[in-house]
């Protein structure tokens, strides 16, 4: 079972989410300073750079975005041309153009942008100019996908492109319809607002995160959402509505004594999880680093001194950290390359079980990530998507 976890302050809402008591993600969110991404925009063409392929863009944020050729290309690949086109082909200075934030501004650079458009909602993502239906890869009874797929062919329209989510798995046709038609009407809004102003103007924003969590990973029959604003549960009872859950209770935490936070044990999570050094239940240690380039995480024994011979101990602390990093990567939204250094194992055996075990746990994560495999120098390297900046413990 897993718990949505609401905390509701004047300065900020922070999310946890709980699998089985343990913090799996966290979020949090300044009332004016919500993130963008996934929001569109009417944008004005500043600047447009042959030797980059690639074109900067206003959007009225702080930063320029950048916008890729690419991006620009039609979102289908057999709908490209064989010749990829120089971009002041395809854009010129001044012209005003809708895009989609595919990336937060982190650091010294703006945002990334596309016109490959994409608008999620609870059992679909619609692409209102992809052309193409795909089934999520996680559904992987053959039966199942080719019925789904051939449900979005038949709903689809145009240049319609649908994405069947993993929770479509089972669903009737009127359920996905419902959110197909819902996610419609949104694109039509969007269009008809870039239609009545100039550039640079915000279209539409995504939800807040209470919303989107409640959209993208919450089950009103097996989970628990508790929050600790009577407001915030109301608009949370309006989206599980939406999602079609007729039964959706949201339950109100009212204890003047202790924040809801501390009443399930999410700040002493938080304060572990986001330290430098986190220790590991067997006794070992994963030390965690950034730079701007990548991340490291160093794994240590520590105090662990179980198994009858050494490789034996070194493989355990290292399953038990493989299964710890990837739920911290969740937690604290690490992304870019990440490189862990693994204790020495000399059996090429125990490195693919450390491997295996971490790739496992990665596909509970729902930000998508790739194992690439050990370095000569007995290193593991992975990837994984990164959209916003890091997560900070506030």
């Amino acid at each position: 079972m897993k718990q949505m976890i609401v905390q509701c302050q004047p300065q900020m809402t922070q999310m946890a989410l709980l699998e089985e008591g343990r913090l799996v993600e966290y979020a949090a969110e300044l009332p004016r300073k919500r993130g963008i991404l996934g929001s569109f925009f009417k944008a004005k063409v500043v600047n447009v750079l042959p030797g980059m392929q690639a074109a900067f863009v206003d959007i009225g944020q702080r930063k320029n975005a950048f916008l890729y050729v690419d991006d620009v290309l039609h979102a289908h690949l057999d709908k490209q041309p064989d010749v990829k086109p120089s971009i002041s082909e395809l854009l010129k200075v001044g012209q005003e153009i809708v895009v989609q934030v595919l990336k937060e501004a982190v650091g010294s650079k703006g945002a990334r942008v596309t016109t490959h458009f994409s608008l999620p909602g609870r059992w679909i993502v619609y692409m209102p100019r992809a052309d193409y239906v795909a089934v999520s890869k996680k559904i992987e009874r053959e039966g199942e996908r080719a019925r789904l797929k051939a449900m979005g062919e038949q709903l689809r329209t145009g240049e319609e492109g649908l994405i069947i989510r993993t929770v479509s798995e089972e669903m009737s046709i009127e359920a996905i319809e419902n959110d197909l038609n819902q996610l419609r009407k949104q694109w039509a809004a969007i269009q008809r607002k870039a239609g009545e102003h100039s550039a640079p103007c915000e279209l539409h924003r995504d939800l807040s995160i209470v919303q989107r969590l409640i959209r993208d990973v919450f089950t009103p029959e097996q989970d628990e959402l508790v929050i600790d604003s009577e407001e915030q549960a109301k608009d949370a009872e309006v989206m599980l509505h939406q999602i079609g859950s007729a039964k959706a209770h949201v339950k109100i935490f009212r204890n003047a004594e202790e924040t809801i936070f501390k009443a399930y044990g999410i700040h002493e999570q938080l304060e572990r999880d986001f330290a430098r050094k986190v220790w590991l239940q067997g006794g070992g240690y994963i030390v965690i680093d950034h730079t701007e380039a990548l991340t490291v995480i160093d794994v240590n024994t520590g105090k662990f001194t179980g198994g009858s011979n050494l490789e034996e101990t070194v493989t355990q602390t290292n399953i038990e950290a493989a299964e710890e990093i990837a739920r911290l990567v969740r937690v604290r939204d690490i992304g870019g390359i990440i490189i862990i250094d693994f204790i020495d194992m000399e059996q090429e055996e125990n490195r693919r079980e450390v491997s295996s075990v971490l790739e496992a746990r990665l596909k509970k994560d729902r930000t998508k990530s790739y194992v690439v495999g050990w370095t000569r120098l007995g290193l593991l390297e992975m990837t994984r998507k990164k959209v916003r900046e890091e997560k900070t413990l506030v």
